[in-house]
């Protein structure tokens, strides 16, 4: 063999394998989450009980994947409004969201972080430790557009 076709094939190799990666990272990993499973249930923890309440959720869109916790990612609304919302439940001061697929264009991370720095935006605890070390986060903005993500808490960051 010749050295130009074993360049080529190393090339056509590294291109592939690259093109691979790419796919599995921006798109094989990731399932839809079907409005009717269980993962598609938006709670918010209650003040009172401390515990997750099942709130109104429509027009669900979100996201999962078995590699990382930290791969979720919702879009709804909800008829909810902020006041009765930050009276019930527990506001989430840290929220961070983390950003999402090009692919999947309801959710935009950079927009709901400004949104929630600017206060057009109340972010608030979902689940706590929905997986050891990470908890469900829910944005919602007062015309009832709503966001949920997975991140990092301070037992995680330990």
């Amino acid at each position: 063999m010749n050295g130009k076709a074993v360049g080529l094939i190393l090339v056509f190799s590294a291109l592939m394998t690259g093109a691979a990666v790419w796919y599995l990272q921006v798109y094989g990993y990731y399932d839809p989450i079907p409005a009717s499973a269980p993962a598609a249930e938006v709670r918010l923890t209650s003040l009172v009980t401390g515990q997750p309440e099942k709130i109104i959720a429509a027009g669900f869109q979100g996201i999962d994947a078995d590699s990382s916790p930290l791969r979720f990612r919702a879009c709804f609304t909800t008829p909810l409004g902020l006041a009765v919302a930050t009276e019930s439940f527990k506001v989430y001061d840290a929220a961070t969201p983390l950003n999402a697929p090009g692919w999947f264009d309801c959710f935009n991370a950079a927009r709901i972080g400004g949104d929630l720095e600017a206060g057009r935006a109340v972010a608030f605890l979902s689940v706590a430790d929905i997986t050891p070390g990470i908890d469900r986060v829910v944005a919602i903005y007062p015309d009832g557009r709503a966001y949920a993500w997975h991140q990092l808490n301070e037992t995680a960051e330990k």
